[in-house]
């Protein structure tokens, strides 16, 4: 095997195990498997990690499974409102966008910001402007439409807390509550270089022009040749207010943690603010770690042995 690397997530959340059929569950694992070696078939060629991550996120964003490009749950306003960043760890430059709707892969937006522009984060109209000038694809917003998220939202707008609670995508299923479906890659490639990217629809019901933490670099995503690369999945606002992506980082830079030290740590202290979620984390040597919180978090990596796992409960 080479010295390369990738993990994925596909959201964190409360769900129990019993929740899903066994289609249902085999239908997550194979999705998770799939955007795997896509971006593995990349590294496995002496690609990029960029490229890797890209094409990883761009296969979840795809699918109507997770709550990202195609499966984006709905705002208050019964919109699809996607936010994504991506990150390069060999030269530390970033890209995100926030509060679009008409990008079919947000991923792919953010990438043009980080290498097609002078900024970092662009958004709302603006951010499709700019993805439609740099050749982005670009789908009328009845594209992201689902019924079932749809109908989860119709049947949760009004709730009092709507926007954390139940947001699952199962009908006619019983959860125990959150369900956080953003999805992210990070991967290392056989040059040593790291990258990261991540990609939401946000949370059901948010609240018009919410942003969380996704499309923030060090908050959601984050990458660094030195140290590691880090995609966020939880309740957002948590992951904010203590720059955890960010923090992973510095805990290896400046406290000598290793990756799985530094990312158990970060969690919790977001579970010290009372927040939920996981993170997935991969070093410059390949070693990942994937902590979270909740009961469940969907993941997925091949490490330097090639050695793959997916899983979804803990």
């Amino acid at each position: 095997m080479g010295n390369y690397a990738i993990a994925i997530h596909g959201g964190a959340g409360r769900l129990m195990t019993g929740v899903f059929t066994p289609e249902q569950e085999k239908a997550y694992h194979d999705k998770l498997a799939e955007a795997l070696q896509a971006g593995y078939a990349i590294l496995a060629h002496d690609g990029t990690a960029v490229d890797a991550v890209e094409a990883s996120v761009r296969v979840l964003e795809d699918s109507p499974l997770f709550n990202a490009g195609k499966g984006s749950v709905f705002n208050c306003e019964g919109q699809n409102e996607m936010d994504a960043s991506i990150m390069n760890g060999k030269n530390l430059k970033a890209g995100a966008i926030a509060a679009v709707h008409t990008i079919r892969n947000p991923v792919s937006g953010a990438r043009a910001v980080m290498e097609k522009s002078t900024h970092v984060l662009l958004a709302g109209a603006g951010a499709e402007k700019f993805a439609k000038e740099c050749g982005i694809e670009i789908v009328p917003p009845s594209y992201f439409y689902d019924e079932e998220r749809y109908q989860h939202w119709l049947a949760t707008k009004d709730m009092e807390g709507a926007s954390w609670a139940g947001d699952t995508y199962l009908t006619n299923q019983a959860t125990t509550g959150k369900k956080f479906g953003t999805v992210g890659c990070v991967a290392l490639d056989s040059a040593g270089n790291l990258a990261a990217a991540t990609s939401t629809g946000g949370v059901n019901n948010k609240k018009f022009g919410r942003i969380g933490d996704s499309p923030i670099i060090g908050a959601g995503t984050y990458a660094d040749n030195k140290t590691c690369a880090v995609s966020c999945t939880g309740e957002g606002e948590y992951f904010i207010r203590q720059s955890i992506a960010f923090d992973v980082s510095a805990l290896i830079e400046y406290k000598g943690f290793t990756v799985a030290q530094a990312a158990t740590e970060a969690i919790k202290k977001v579970a010290q603010l009372g927040g939920e979620g996981g993170l997935i984390a991969i070093d410059n040597k390949g070693n990942i770690s994937v902590p979270f919180n909740t009961s469940s978090m969907f993941r997925g990596w091949i490490n330097m042995e090639g050695e793959k796992f997916t899983g979804v409960f803990r």
